[in-house]
C-alpha cells in the first residue's frame, strides 16, 4: 500500500510539473513592460541630455568670466584656475551616457529602415552638436568609436584627433541636413522642433556655420567653403526657431537647480562682465542681474531686498576665494559678499529656465564675421551686428516676461553704441560673449578662437595656469582605458588645463 501511495505521489507531481511547464513563458512574461522603444523617445532623451551640467557653470563660464563663486571644494575650478576632476568629468559622463549612447542606437536600430530617414538625420545632428560640444571642451576624444559598445562591443574606443573628428562632424552635418524630407515621415513625437523638417533643416545648417567658424585662425580656406554652404542652406534668423531645451517643474534645467538649491547664495556675476554692460549702458544688465541690497548672509537674500537697477549691481572681482571675498565686499562699501550682483534666479536662472544651444543671434554675429572676413557676399556687417544684438536683447523676454526690454530701450542702446568698422572682430564677438551668457560651452570655445573680449587672467595666487584652454580627462578613463588616452595625450599635449585644442591659435 505505501508503494502505491508513493507511486501516485511521483506521478501526481509530474503531472503538476508539466502542466506548469507548459504555460511557462506565459506565466513569466511581464505584459505590461515595454519590451521596445520608439526611438523618437530615445531622440527626446539624448535632447534633454545636451542640456548643460554644473561643471559647465563652474569651468566654462569661469574661464569667460561671466559668472564665479568665492567657495572651494566641490565647486574649485575657474574660480582658481585649477583642476577639479570631479567636475570636469561631468559634460564627458553627461554626454558620452545620455547623448550619445542614445544617438548611437537609434542610428543602428533605424540605418535599414528608410521610412524614418527623417529621424535619423535629426538624430545625425544632435549627435554632431554634442560631439561638438565635447571635442571644444577636451579636445581629442573618442569619435569615431566612441558610443558603440553596445551596438559594436568597443568597450575601449580609440581617440581621434580634433582634426580628424571636424573633417567628419561637417560631413555628418552637410549630409543629415541635405538629406532631410519634408515628404517623408513627420516625427511629431520629437521635443526640439516637433518633427519641423525645415527647422530642423536651419538647426543643421546653424550648426555647419559654427562648425566653419571654428576653423577661422586654423584653415582659412575651408572655413570660407563651410560658412558659405551654411549660409546658403538657410542658417536660424528668428528666436521661434532657436534650438531650445525646454524645462519644467519634472524636467528641471541643471544649473538653475544647482542655483536655487545649496548653491543659491555661492555664485556671482564677474565684475568684467557687470562693468561690460554697465559701461556700455547695456539694458541686458537689468534684465539679467539682480542684486540684494544690504544681505549680510544667504537667508537675507529675499525678494524684499532685491533690485534690478543697473547702477547698484556690482560684480565680484576676478581671483578671489572667501575670504578674498569679503575683503573685495569691504573695499566696495557692500555689506558682504553677499551683495554681489548674481545672475537672478528667479528669471533668468530659475529651474525652469531653457537652454539655449543655437539662436539667431548667434548666427548674426557669427555671419557679421563671415562678411568682415569676406566669407560671405550679402548684407553688411552693419546689419548683421545690429541684427544679433537686438534678437539676443528679444530673446531674454522668451525666458522670463520680467527680462524683457522694450524696443525703445534696444534702440536707445545701439544708437549710443554704434557699430565701428575699425573694430569689428572685438566688437563682434564680445557681443557673442554676452550673446552666449549661460551658454558655457559656445562661449568658452568662441572665447578662444577668437580671442575677444579681452580678458585679463586670473589673478588668484594659487592658479594653475593663466588661461583654462581645455577640460582634462575623467579618472575613470585614465584607469580603464588607460593605453588609448596615453596615446591621445601624446598626440595632443599634456592632460592639463593649458594645452590648446587644435583649432585653438
Amino acid at each position: 500500500m505505501k508503494k502505491i501511495s508513493k507511486y501516485l505521489l511521483i506521478i501526481l507531481v509530474v503531472l503538476y510539473s508539466s502542466a506548469c511547464d507548459s504555460n511557462f513563458d506565459e506565466l513569466n512574461t511581464n505584459k505590461v513592460s515595454a519590451t521596445s522603444i520608439d526611438p523618437a523617445f530615445q531622440l527626446n532623451a539624448a535632447i534633454v541630455g545636451c542640456a548643460y551640467p554644473n561643471g559647465s557653470l563652474v569651468y566654462d563660464m569661469g574661464v569667460v568670466q561671466q559668472i564665479v563663486t568665492p567657495n572651494s571644494g566641490l565647486v574649485s575650478g575657474a574660480n582658481y584656475n585649477q583642476d577639479n576632476r570631479t567636475l570636469t568629468q561631468e559634460l564627458w559622463q553627461g554626454y558620452y551616457r545620455n547623448v550619445i549612447k542614445n544617438t548611437r542606437d537609434v542610428i543602428t536600430r533605424l540605418e535599414e529602415d528608410q521610412s524614418r530617414s527623417n529621424l535619423i538625420q535629426m538624430t545625425r545632428i544632435i549627435q554632431a552638436f554634442a560631439f561638438m560640444v565635447l571635442t571644444d571642451d577636451y579636445g581629442s576624444i573618442p569619435y569615431f568609436e566612441g558610443g558603440k559598445g553596445y551596438s559594436d562591443q568597443i568597450y575601449l574606443p580609440v581617440y581621434d584627433s580634433q582634426e580628424a573628428i571636424y573633417a567628419d562632424l561637417i560631413k555628418e552635418l552637410t549630409e543629415a541636413t541635405a538629406a532631410l524630407n519634408v515628404s517623408g515621415t513627420l516625427e511629431s513625437a520629437e521635443i526640439l522642433y516637433q518633427g519641423d523638417v525645415e527647422k530642423w533643416r536651419s538647426f543643421g545648417y546653424s550648426l555647419l556655420l559654427r562648425a566653419g567658424m571654428r576653423l577661422s585662425e586654423v584653415d582659412p580656406s575651408r572655413a570660407a567653403q563651410v560658412v558659405q554652404s551654411a549660409v546658403q542652406g538657410g542658417v536660424i534668423l528668428t528666436n521661434s526657431d532657436n534650438a531650445i531645451i525646454r524645462h519644467d517643474p519634472n524636467y528641471t534645467n541643471p544649473i538653475g537647480n544647482f542655483l536655487n538649491a545649496t548653491e543659491a547664495s555661492n555664485f556671482y556675476l564677474t565684475e568684467p562682465f557687470v562693468n561690460y554692460l554697465k559701461n556700455t549702458n547695456d539694458p541686458r544688465l537689468s534684465a539679467i542681474a539682480v542684486t540684494y541690497v544690504g544681505a549680510k548672509s544667504g537667508p537675507e537674500q529675499i525678494p524684499g531686498n532685491e533690485t534690478y537697477e543697473a547702477e547698484v549691481h556690482k560684480g565680484i572681482p576676478m581671483g578671489n576665494d572667501n575670504a578674498g571675498a569679503v575683503k573685495a565686499a569691504a573695499d566696495l562699501g557692500l555689506a558682504s559678499f553677499y551683495e554681489f550682483a548674481q545672475a537672478d534666479r528667479r528669471r533668468v536662472t530659475k529651474n525652469t529656465a531653457p537652454n539655449f544651444l543655437v539662436t539667431a543671434s548667434q548666427n548674426y554675429l557669427l555671419m557679421a564675421e563671415a562678411r568682415e572676413r569676406g566669407w560671405i557676399s550679402s548684407g553688411t556687417v552693419e546689419e548683421y551686428y545690429n541684427a544679433g544684438v537686438r534678437a539676443h536683447m528679444n530673446q531674454l523676454g522668451t525666458v522670463d516676461e520680467g527680462s524683457a526690454i522694450s524696443p525703445s530701450d534696444i534702440n536707445q542702446y545701439l544708437q549710443g553704441n554704434p557699430f565701428e568698422p575699425s573694430m569689428a572682430l572685438e566688437q563682434i564677438n564680445t557681443q557673442y560673449w554676452v550673446s552666449s551668457f549661460l551658454n558655457g560651452p559656445e562661449a568658452f570655445a568662441n572665447f578662444r578662437r577668437s580671442g575677444y573680449p579681452e580678458l585679463a587672467p586670473n589673478p588668484y595666487p594659487g592658479k594653475e595656469v593663466e588661461f583654462i584652454n581645455r577640460l582634462t580627462y575623467p579618472n575613470s578613463e585614465i584607469s580603464v582605458n588607460s593605453e588609448n588616452v596615453q596615446a591621445a595625450i601624446s598626440a595632443q599635449g599634456a592632460d592639463n588645463l593649458a594645452t590648446k585644442v587644435w583649432w585653438d591659435k
